[in-house]
């Protein structure tokens, strides 16, 4: 069975009616030949912007120049009345400061400091699920929420504060389009954003309770008894170039893009990941064989003999990539295959286009988590496959994302078997990351012994 994908536009379509298309969804705002052009042009009358597929302009700009090609200001619009100033959004000096000192706490040996707690939120998910066809969506974002409150603040999703932030931010994303006004007309600094009243004030409520965990952890770590957690890391590590560590407001600012990367990203992909098992079902019951194994004795070190797991877990990144499309700016003219960019021209990298490109992957719409050990799989994994970006930008959670997936994927699996439901097909869209328009009916029953 082939994996669903959004229906591409027709080739030309108005200004107006593109930029609604965009609006609501903006991978069935795209024509189907971006699937396998190396590069497309797209003009306004306020800017200009080239989608870049070709994987030479790729390594130039996120693995050669990075710093050439800035986070889009426009994109970032959208984001900023609950993210702020984190490290999603910013440039330049700003950037690296944040990023001396966030990412020592997802280093590797930190992964194993986890992992108990990921394993916790893997094993209370197994044990919420009921029975039923149901939309399994909610239930994944449930899962994933509890890993970055356990793994960060040491505090179950079920604690208040908590659960008060997952159901704030769920209202969030509801109100809130991946872009607004501003990403299609420059507006000037002094100008409204028009962000709509439900996004202004969930972001407040969202930013109010990270606020108060954080002044609650500084208490505990000046106190001297705050747990060893990533909070705690992070809010104690000085940046060893101005000798500071981050400010409380600072740490908000983190704490957010922390849960929208680390929640809304992994809630994505561990359900399309559920679905593709649901319509494969050999592939489920490999899973469920390494996941009962695992489950006997599941120890960080024994990680690996999710081997098959965690390669359904990448197929399933690159067929549904929870952040669809990445957008840089131009800081000078550049030149694009024989065109030139202007200085603030917007330059879209689009793993969801890249990851399906028919003149690059083999089988491009097909699910094969065997792929990867092919050679054509090899060449695209180190060409063509950015789920987490690629070069010095390259989120920071990434190996974390790869722990959490895979074991809780096992969690899961070793308890529960899924199937499709039948005259529900999913259809994924992208809202701050890829979902499924109507949800992702699945049939879980518990699974039955070998």
């Amino acid at each position: 069975m082939i994996p669903p994908k959004p229906a591409a536009r027709p080739e030309k379509v108005s200004l107006r009616r593109y930029l609604k298309l965009f609006r609501d969804d903006i991978l069935s705002a795209q024509p189907e030949k971006l699937y396998r052009a190396w590069m497309a042009e797209f003009r306004t009358p306020f800017f200009r912007s080239y989608m870049v597929n070709d994987p030479k302009l790729l390594r130039e700009v996120l693995n050669t120049r990075p710093m050439d090609f800035p986070k889009s200001a426009r994109i970032g619009e959208g984001l900023r009345p609950l993210l702020g100033d984190s490290v999603f959004l910013t440039n330049g000096e700003t950037w690296k400061r944040q990023r001396r000192i966030i990412d020592p706490a997802f280093e590797g040996g930190r992964l194993r400091d986890t992992f108990p707690a990921m394993l916790a939120a893997g094993q209370a998910a197994a044990d919420r699920i009921t029975p039923s066809a149901q939309d399994i969506e909610p239930e994944t974002s449930h899962a994933a929420a509890d890993v970055i409150f356990r793994t960060l603040f040491s505090i179950p999703i079920e604690h208040a504060v908590a659960a008060e932030v997952f159901d704030q931010f769920r209202a969030h994303q509801r109100s809130q389009p991946i872009v607004n006004l501003a990403a299609f007309v420059p507006l000037p600094r002094w100008l409204p954003r028009f962000h709509g009243r439900r996004t202004r004030e969930t972001a407040r409520t969202i930013r109010r309770l990270i606020t108060a965990l954080t002044e609650a952890r500084q208490a505990e770590i000046d106190a001297g008894h705050a747990p060893d957690d990533l909070a705690t890391k992070i809010m104690t590590t000085v940046d060893p170039v101005t000798g500071t560590p981050l400010s409380t407001p600072e740490m908000v600012d983190q704490v957010a893009i922390f849960f929208l990367a680390g929640h809304e990203t992994s809630a994505s992909a561990l359900a399309w990941a559920l679905y593709l098992l649901a319509t494969h079902p050999e592939a489920q019951d490999r899973c469920a064989t390494e996941a009962r194994q695992f489950m006997a004795d599941p120890q960080f070190v024994n990680l690996s003999a999710l081997r098959f797991t965690r390669e359904v877990f990448r197929e399933t990144l690159r067929l549904y990539p929870p952040v669809p499309m990445m957008v840089r700016e131009t800081t000078r003219r550049e030149s694009f295959r024989d065109r030139t960019a202007p200085k603030g021209a917007q330059v879209v990298l689009s793993p969801w286009h890249l990851h399906r490109h028919t003149r690059l992957w083999d089988n491009p719409d097909g699910f094969d988590p065997e792929r990867f050990a092919t050679e054509n799989g090899r060449a695209c994994l180190r060409e063509a496959y950015i789920p987490f970006s690629s070069g010095a930008r390259v989120c920071t959670g990434a190996g974390f994302a790869m722990v959490e997936g895979p074991l809780l994927l096992a969690t899961l699996l070793a308890r529960w078997q899924v199937a499709p439901v039948a005259g529900h097909t999913p259809v994924p869209v992208a809202h701050l990351t890829v979902r499924a328009r109507d949800g992702i009916r699945l049939s879980v029953t518990p699974r039955t012994a070998p």
